[in-house]
């Protein structure tokens, strides 16, 4: 069989997301290659579920897999450990989370991070420049771990309106991307955003509570929610307290 690929120039709009290359094909979830790739661009291709994701010396590859990893925050999995981790972080002088103070620096650790299975990394040049010129227009965030001025850990993410994209995370230090997330988690939850996109399954992801569901299902709930208000990207310790008093504890 035949796989043919879209091939964008630079002011093509993307195909359907449901001409996305399915479970029976070579690569599920590819979409497209080429075209644009800046901070209009990510905000157009994010708003339809879509994301680049490409290696060094590639094509820029558009991606929109079904289904679709999911977190839904208030399914978030607390483990004991994490939850012990966490009530000590918040009363630990010189432990505090950040947002949105080194964007760039986050980027680039989780782009050093050695991943099983990942022979180098997909967030090179081209993707910190775009991200980056995102993160200026306020639509891409990094959540930060930092301990006695150190940065140990974080995630960045893209958000339009209260609709959250998760993209990458990085660890320095024990927990420390864990932290970060579940201070997004809480961040979502005082301010009404549903769900993180994970775009891709992994155990990992799995073990804290997310799970695949069809993407028609992610697009509704990411067209509703990108027409909201944007969140306040600043964080407060009473965020914790969406955390520790209310997430899904597994053993």
């Amino acid at each position: 069989m035949t796989h043919q690929l879209p091939w964008l120039s630079e002011n093509d709009v993307f195909p359907p997301v449901q001409s996305a290359w399915g479970l029976d094909d070579p690569l599920p979830g590819l979409l497209a290659a080429g075209g644009r790739l800046d901070a209009d661009n990510l905000q157009t291709a994010y708003a339809q579920g879509i994301f680049p994701w490409f290696s060094e010396g590639q094509p820029v590859l558009w991606w929109s897999p079904n289904p679709r990893m999911v977190l839904q925050v208030e399914n978030f999995r607390l483990h004991p450990s994490l939850r012990k981790t966490l009530k000590k972080f918040r009363k630990t002088p010189g432990c505090e989370v950040r947002i949105d103070t080194a964007f760039e620096q986050v980027m680039r650790h989780c782009a050093q991070t050695v991943r099983p299975g990942q022979d180098g990394t997909w967030i090179v040049d081209r993707i910190v420049a775009a991200y980056t010129a995102l993160h200026r227009q306020g639509k891409a965030h990094s959540v930060e771990t930092w301990i006695d001025g150190k940065l140990v850990g974080g995630l960045y993410c893209v958000a339009l309106g209260r609709a959250v994209f998760g993209e990458s995370m990085f660890a320095h230090a024990s927990d420390a991307s864990k932290i970060a997330l579940s201070a997004l988690v809480g961040l979502c939850r005082h301010q009404g955003a549903t769900q993180i996109d994970c775009q891709q399954a992994t155990r990992h992801l799995a073990s804290l509570g997310a799970h695949e569901i069809p993407r028609s299902l992610f697009l509704i709930e990411v067209g509703r929610q990108r027409k909201q208000p944007d969140m306040d990207w600043r964080f407060h310790s009473v965020y914790w307290d969406a955390i520790l008093s209310s997430s899904v504890d597994s053993a």
